[in-house]
Protein backbone atom coordinates (compact mmCIF):
# COMPACT_ATOMS: atom_id res chain seq x y z
CA UNK A 1 0.00 0.00 0.00
CA UNK A 2 2.84 2.38 0.92
CA UNK A 3 4.54 1.62 -2.40
CA UNK A 4 1.58 2.60 -4.57
CA UNK A 5 0.86 5.64 -2.40
CA UNK A 6 4.43 6.83 -2.95
CA UNK A 7 4.22 6.09 -6.67
CA UNK A 8 1.01 8.10 -7.04
CA UNK A 9 2.42 10.93 -4.94
CA UNK A 10 5.61 10.89 -7.02
CA UNK A 11 3.59 11.08 -10.23
CA UNK A 12 1.70 14.13 -8.97
CA UNK A 13 4.93 15.77 -7.84
CA UNK A 14 6.57 15.18 -11.23
CA UNK A 15 3.58 16.72 -13.03
CA UNK A 16 3.74 19.65 -10.64
CA UNK A 17 7.39 20.21 -11.60
CA UNK A 18 6.71 20.16 -15.36
CA UNK A 19 8.24 23.60 -15.86
CA UNK A 20 11.44 22.49 -14.18
CA UNK A 21 11.48 19.48 -16.50
CA UNK A 22 10.98 21.91 -19.39
CA UNK A 23 14.08 23.83 -18.31
CA UNK A 24 16.11 20.60 -18.32
CA UNK A 25 14.75 19.69 -21.76
CA UNK A 26 15.61 23.13 -23.17
CA UNK A 27 19.22 23.14 -22.00
CA UNK A 28 19.67 19.52 -23.11
CA UNK A 29 18.44 20.49 -26.57
CA UNK A 30 20.99 23.31 -26.70
CA UNK A 31 23.74 20.90 -25.66
CA UNK A 32 22.84 18.38 -28.35
CA UNK A 33 22.54 21.15 -30.96
CA UNK A 34 26.08 22.32 -30.18
CA UNK A 35 27.27 18.84 -31.16
CA UNK A 36 24.92 18.01 -34.04
CA UNK A 37 24.80 21.25 -36.04
CA UNK A 38 28.56 21.56 -36.74
CA UNK A 39 28.75 17.86 -37.63
CA UNK A 40 25.82 18.29 -40.00
CA UNK A 41 27.67 21.18 -41.66
CA UNK A 42 30.77 19.04 -42.11
CA UNK A 43 28.74 16.24 -43.67
CA UNK A 44 26.96 18.66 -45.98
CA UNK A 45 30.31 20.06 -47.10
CA UNK A 46 31.66 16.56 -47.71
CA UNK A 47 28.62 15.20 -49.56
CA UNK A 48 27.88 18.35 -51.50
CA UNK A 49 24.72 18.04 -53.52
CA UNK A 50 24.67 14.21 -53.61
CA UNK A 51 21.38 12.41 -53.03
CA UNK A 52 22.36 11.40 -49.53
CA UNK A 53 18.80 10.80 -48.33
CA UNK A 54 17.98 8.47 -51.19
CA UNK A 55 21.21 6.53 -50.80
CA UNK A 56 20.81 6.02 -47.06
CA UNK A 57 17.09 5.29 -47.08
CA UNK A 58 17.56 1.53 -47.50
CA UNK A 59 20.50 1.24 -45.11
CA UNK A 60 24.19 2.06 -44.83
CA UNK A 61 25.94 2.56 -48.16
CA UNK A 62 29.74 2.24 -48.04
CA UNK A 63 30.04 4.45 -51.12
CA UNK A 64 28.36 7.25 -49.21
CA UNK A 65 31.09 7.12 -46.59
CA UNK A 66 33.81 7.05 -49.24
CA UNK A 67 32.29 10.17 -50.84
CA UNK A 68 33.46 12.16 -47.83
CA UNK A 69 37.07 11.79 -48.98
CA UNK A 70 39.37 14.10 -46.97
CA UNK A 71 36.45 15.09 -44.73
CA UNK A 72 36.14 11.57 -43.31
CA UNK A 73 39.07 11.86 -40.90
CA UNK A 74 37.97 15.24 -39.56
CA UNK A 75 34.38 14.03 -39.24
CA UNK A 76 35.43 10.91 -37.31
CA UNK A 77 37.72 12.95 -35.05
CA UNK A 78 34.99 15.50 -34.40
CA UNK A 79 32.42 12.80 -33.72
CA UNK A 80 34.45 10.94 -31.08
CA UNK A 81 35.81 14.03 -29.35
CA UNK A 82 32.47 15.82 -29.53
CA UNK A 83 30.57 12.76 -28.34
CA UNK A 84 32.63 12.41 -25.16
CA UNK A 85 32.52 16.17 -24.63
CA UNK A 86 28.71 16.13 -24.83
CA UNK A 87 28.56 13.16 -22.45
CA UNK A 88 30.74 15.01 -19.93
CA UNK A 89 28.72 18.22 -20.18
CA UNK A 90 25.52 16.18 -20.02
CA UNK A 91 26.63 14.69 -16.69
CA UNK A 92 27.35 18.16 -15.32
CA UNK A 93 24.07 19.53 -16.67
CA UNK A 94 21.92 16.72 -15.27
CA UNK A 95 23.73 16.87 -11.93
CA UNK A 96 23.24 20.63 -11.74
CA UNK A 97 19.51 20.58 -12.46
CA UNK A 98 18.89 17.56 -10.22
CA UNK A 99 19.13 19.89 -7.22
CA UNK A 100 16.38 22.13 -8.55
CA UNK A 101 14.27 19.13 -9.50
CA UNK A 102 14.53 17.56 -6.04
CA UNK A 103 13.72 20.94 -4.52
CA UNK A 104 10.59 21.27 -6.67
CA UNK A 105 9.21 17.85 -5.69
CA UNK A 106 9.55 18.25 -1.92
CA UNK A 107 6.50 17.85 0.29
CA UNK A 108 5.15 21.36 -0.20
CA UNK A 109 2.35 21.66 -2.75
CA UNK A 110 3.61 25.07 -3.86
CA UNK A 111 5.40 25.35 -7.21
CA UNK A 112 8.79 26.95 -6.68
CA UNK A 113 9.88 29.94 -8.74
CA UNK A 114 12.42 29.81 -11.54
CA UNK A 115 15.07 31.70 -9.50
CA UNK A 116 14.50 29.28 -6.61
CA UNK A 117 14.93 26.34 -9.02
CA UNK A 118 18.30 27.68 -10.20
CA UNK A 119 19.41 28.59 -6.67
CA UNK A 120 18.69 25.05 -5.49
CA UNK A 121 20.55 23.67 -8.52
CA UNK A 122 23.60 25.77 -7.69
CA UNK A 123 23.43 25.13 -3.94
CA UNK A 124 23.44 21.33 -4.18
CA UNK A 125 25.59 20.95 -7.31
CA UNK A 126 28.84 19.95 -5.62
CA UNK A 127 27.07 17.62 -3.19
CA UNK A 128 25.21 15.93 -6.04
CA UNK A 129 28.33 15.73 -8.21
CA UNK A 130 30.24 14.06 -5.39
CA UNK A 131 27.40 11.59 -4.87
CA UNK A 132 27.30 10.86 -8.60
CA UNK A 133 30.98 9.95 -8.82
CA UNK A 134 30.87 8.05 -5.53
CA UNK A 135 27.93 5.92 -6.69
CA UNK A 136 29.48 5.41 -10.13
CA UNK A 137 32.70 4.21 -8.48
CA UNK A 138 30.72 1.78 -6.30
CA UNK A 139 28.81 0.46 -9.31
CA UNK A 140 32.00 -0.08 -11.33
CA UNK A 141 33.74 -1.78 -8.42
CA UNK A 142 30.72 -4.00 -7.77
CA UNK A 143 30.48 -4.85 -11.49
CA UNK A 144 34.11 -5.97 -11.47
CA UNK A 145 33.60 -7.95 -8.27
CA UNK A 146 30.32 -9.65 -9.24
CA UNK A 147 30.52 -9.90 -13.04
CA UNK A 148 34.09 -9.45 -14.22
CA UNK A 149 35.88 -11.55 -11.61
CA UNK A 150 33.69 -14.72 -11.71
CA UNK A 151 33.36 -14.71 -15.50
CA UNK A 152 37.09 -14.06 -15.90
CA UNK A 153 37.99 -16.94 -13.59
CA UNK A 154 35.69 -19.35 -15.41
CA UNK A 155 37.15 -18.31 -18.77
CA UNK A 156 40.70 -18.86 -17.52
CA UNK A 157 39.81 -22.33 -16.27
CA UNK A 158 39.37 -23.65 -19.81
CA UNK A 159 37.10 -23.55 -22.86
CA UNK A 160 33.91 -21.57 -22.19
CA UNK A 161 30.96 -23.89 -21.67
CA UNK A 162 27.41 -23.88 -20.32
CA UNK A 163 28.67 -23.22 -16.79
CA UNK A 164 30.35 -20.00 -17.90
CA UNK A 165 27.12 -18.87 -19.52
CA UNK A 166 25.07 -19.71 -16.41
CA UNK A 167 27.53 -17.92 -14.12
CA UNK A 168 27.48 -14.90 -16.45
CA UNK A 169 23.66 -14.74 -16.42
CA UNK A 170 23.51 -15.03 -12.63
CA UNK A 171 26.23 -12.39 -12.21
CA UNK A 172 24.42 -9.95 -14.52
CA UNK A 173 21.13 -10.48 -12.67
CA UNK A 174 22.81 -9.90 -9.30
CA UNK A 175 24.53 -6.79 -10.64
CA UNK A 176 21.23 -5.45 -12.04
CA UNK A 177 19.58 -5.82 -8.65
CA UNK A 178 22.59 -4.16 -6.98
CA UNK A 179 22.39 -1.28 -9.45
CA UNK A 180 18.80 -0.65 -8.37
CA UNK A 181 20.00 -0.52 -4.75
CA UNK A 182 22.75 1.97 -5.59
CA UNK A 183 20.22 4.20 -7.37
CA UNK A 184 18.05 4.06 -4.26
CA UNK A 185 20.99 5.09 -2.10
CA UNK A 186 21.73 8.03 -4.39
CA UNK A 187 18.11 9.21 -4.54
CA UNK A 188 17.59 8.92 -0.78
CA UNK A 189 20.83 10.81 -0.18
CA UNK A 190 19.82 13.63 -2.53
CA UNK A 191 16.34 13.77 -1.03
CA UNK A 192 17.93 14.14 2.41
CA UNK A 193 20.26 16.89 1.21
CA UNK A 194 17.49 19.16 -0.09
CA UNK A 195 15.44 18.69 3.09
CA UNK A 196 18.32 19.28 5.51
CA UNK A 197 19.06 22.68 6.97
CA UNK A 198 22.77 21.83 7.10
CA UNK A 199 23.68 19.63 4.10
CA UNK A 200 26.60 17.29 4.62
CA UNK A 201 27.99 14.88 2.03
CA UNK A 202 28.85 11.85 4.17
CA UNK A 203 25.76 12.23 6.33
CA UNK A 204 23.68 12.19 3.15
CA UNK A 205 25.46 9.08 1.89
CA UNK A 206 25.02 7.35 5.25
CA UNK A 207 21.34 8.27 5.27
CA UNK A 208 20.99 6.84 1.77
CA UNK A 209 22.32 3.45 2.85
CA UNK A 210 20.42 3.36 6.14
CA UNK A 211 17.13 4.37 4.52
CA UNK A 212 17.56 1.90 1.66
CA UNK A 213 18.25 -1.11 3.86
CA UNK A 214 16.10 0.08 6.77
CA UNK A 215 13.01 0.19 4.51
CA UNK A 216 14.14 -2.33 1.91
CA UNK A 217 10.78 -4.14 1.70
CA UNK A 218 9.08 -1.03 0.33
CA UNK A 219 12.00 0.82 -1.28
CA UNK A 220 13.36 -1.91 -3.53
CA UNK A 221 10.06 -3.04 -5.15
CA UNK A 222 9.07 0.58 -5.78
CA UNK A 223 12.38 1.41 -7.45
CA UNK A 224 12.23 -1.83 -9.43
CA UNK A 225 8.80 -0.87 -10.79
CA UNK A 226 10.08 2.57 -11.79
CA UNK A 227 13.19 1.16 -13.48
CA UNK A 228 11.16 -1.39 -15.47
CA UNK A 229 8.86 1.40 -16.67
CA UNK A 230 11.85 3.50 -17.69
CA UNK A 231 13.43 0.56 -19.53
CA UNK A 232 10.19 -0.18 -21.39
CA UNK A 233 9.87 3.46 -22.37
CA UNK A 234 13.50 3.50 -23.54
CA UNK A 235 12.80 0.43 -25.68
CA UNK A 236 9.77 2.21 -27.15
CA UNK A 237 11.90 5.25 -28.02
CA UNK A 238 14.49 3.07 -29.77
CA UNK A 239 11.75 1.23 -31.67
CA UNK A 240 10.19 4.49 -32.87
CA UNK A 241 13.50 5.97 -34.01
CA UNK A 242 14.66 2.79 -35.74
CA UNK A 243 11.41 2.21 -37.60
CA UNK A 244 10.92 5.82 -38.72
CA UNK A 245 12.91 6.77 -41.83
CA UNK A 246 11.79 10.21 -43.02
CA UNK A 247 12.41 11.02 -46.70
CA UNK A 248 10.97 14.54 -46.83
CA UNK A 249 11.59 17.76 -44.98
CA UNK A 250 8.21 17.50 -43.29
CA UNK A 251 8.96 13.96 -42.17
CA UNK A 252 12.30 15.03 -40.68
CA UNK A 253 10.60 17.88 -38.82
CA UNK A 254 7.88 15.58 -37.51
CA UNK A 255 10.51 13.06 -36.35
CA UNK A 256 12.35 15.87 -34.56
CA UNK A 257 9.19 17.00 -32.75
CA UNK A 258 8.36 13.41 -31.80
CA UNK A 259 11.83 12.71 -30.41
CA UNK A 260 11.73 15.92 -28.36
CA UNK A 261 8.35 14.98 -26.88
CA UNK A 262 9.72 11.53 -26.04
CA UNK A 263 12.79 13.07 -24.41
CA UNK A 264 10.57 15.37 -22.34
CA UNK A 265 8.54 12.35 -21.19
CA UNK A 266 11.78 10.53 -20.35
CA UNK A 267 12.84 13.43 -18.13
CA UNK A 268 9.37 13.49 -16.59
CA UNK A 269 9.76 9.80 -15.72
CA UNK A 270 13.02 10.60 -13.96
CA UNK A 271 11.20 13.30 -11.99
CA UNK A 272 8.59 10.65 -11.14
CA UNK A 273 11.36 8.48 -9.70
CA UNK A 274 12.75 11.36 -7.67
CA UNK A 275 9.28 12.28 -6.42
CA UNK A 276 8.41 8.71 -5.46
CA UNK A 277 11.61 8.23 -3.47
CA UNK A 278 11.13 11.61 -1.79
CA UNK A 279 7.53 10.74 -0.93
CA UNK A 280 8.56 7.38 0.54
CA UNK A 281 11.30 9.07 2.57
CA UNK A 282 8.80 11.55 3.99
CA UNK A 283 6.37 8.73 4.75
CA UNK A 284 9.05 6.70 6.51
CA UNK A 285 10.15 9.63 8.64
CA UNK A 286 6.73 11.29 8.84
CA UNK A 287 8.28 14.56 7.64
CA UNK A 288 6.29 17.44 6.18
CA UNK A 289 8.86 19.94 4.92
CA UNK A 290 8.09 23.67 5.16
CA UNK A 291 6.99 25.56 2.07
CA UNK A 292 10.00 26.59 -0.03
CA UNK A 293 10.48 30.30 -0.64
CA UNK A 294 9.48 31.80 -3.96
CA UNK A 295 6.36 32.44 -5.93
CA UNK A 296 4.81 30.54 -8.80
CA UNK A 297 7.12 29.08 -11.43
Amino acid sequence: MKIFKSLSSGALRSLRSWKGVLIIWFFSLILISVFVIPMKGTMRTGFGSSMITERLRDGLDIEVISDLGPYLASLASYFFSGFFFVIFLGILLNTFFAGGLFQSIKGSKDIISVPCFFRASARYFWYFLGLYFMIIFMIIFFAFLIVGLPVGLTLQSGTPGPMTFIIGIIAVLVFSMAEVIFLLVADYARAWLVSSEKPAFFKALGFGFSETFGHFASSFPMMLILMVIQLLFGALVILVIRSWTPVTGGGVFLLFITTQILFYIKTLLKAWRFGSVTSLKETNKNIVPPNPPGGAL
